[in-house]
């Protein structure tokens, strides 16, 4: 079986979105001399294997063998960009004081969210997100990626990639995080943790800025809703995006938990 040109390198797109190949491998159960091969292009996969690839990626059989720009914006990654885990920078000395002071009990809350919140630079809209909260370093540090597409022109999207960290502070949750591609903008998080032992839904506030030309400070309710420890993540890429406030996509008890935002005069304002 001969090996696609364009899959080598679509692969490796796709691994980048994990800590290691070793970790690809491991969870696909699938030798790693053997799956070095594949990125080598030495050797394609069965058929069988290269389902399993696909289902774990969450991704058409038919796309990943698609040229590597087209299969880039496919998932959703900008041409030229890197989406390795970039590591912590050493924090500063007010941050390692904050980090003494969190709580233990936020390594409960490790793990991937989606995000929903009025979005602040398209009024009217609710704009669904992916977090990943993890251990890294002795801290627990901060992924959000958002997906600028309205799903009324699925081809138009803009991704944008937040880095930070989070702190247990006080029987609330605080999440600091920057937008790592252009360094333009900080947003603060506020959560009120959960009290169940099972996580499902997380109430609070975001505070951030529009990314119109006025940059207008906005605060509105923010919502997550725990997906797990793991998950497919390109196909959590696909369920992001803008949706209207009726939108059936987004879950009833999200939608009523968001309904008391309301948009006026350029600021978000909660009651």
């Amino acid at each position: 079986m001969h090996t696609n040109a364009n899959f080598p390198g679509n692969l490796k797109l796709l691994c980048n979105h994990y800590r290691s190949i070793a970790e690809v491998c491991r969870r696909l159960k699938i030798n790693r001399a053997q799956f070095n091969k594949y990125l080598s292009g030495q050797t394609a996969p069965t058929a069988h294997n290269l389902k399993r690839i696909c289902d774990f990626f969450g991704i058409d059989e038919s796309e990943i063998v698609r040229p590597h720009d087209e299969f880039a914006r496919i998932i959703g990654v900008r041409p030229g960009s890197s989406t390795q885990v970039v590591p912590a920078a050493p924090p500063l000395k007010h941050v390692e004081e904050l980090h003494r002071r969190s709580s233990d009990a936020l390594k409960k809350y490790v793990g991937y969210y989606f995000e929903y919140y009025h979005s602040m630079s398209s009024p009217g809209r609710i704009l669904r997100s992916l977090v990943h909260l993890r251990e890294e370093g002795g801290y627990v540090v901060c992924e959000r990626i958002e997906r600028l597409h309205d799903p009324s022109a699925p081809t138009r999207h803009v991704q944008c990639r937040y880095l930070g960290t989070a702190f247990y502070l006080q029987e609330r949750i605080f999440v600091l995080d920057y937008e790592s591609l252009t360094s333009n903008e900080i947003t603060q998080t506020v959560l009120i943790p959960s009290f169940k032992n099972r996580i499902v839904r997380l109430n609070g506030l975001k505070l951030g800025v529009s990314a119109a030309d006025q940059r207008a400070p906005c605060c509105t309710r923010v919502v997550w809703e725990y997906l797990g420890a793991q998950v497919p993540r390109i196909r959590c890429y696909r369920q992001l995006g803008l949706f209207a406030p009726d939108d059936d996509q987004i879950n009833a008890d999200v939608r009523r938990r968001l309904q008391d935002t309301r948009f006026d005069q350029g600021l978000f304002f909660v009651p």
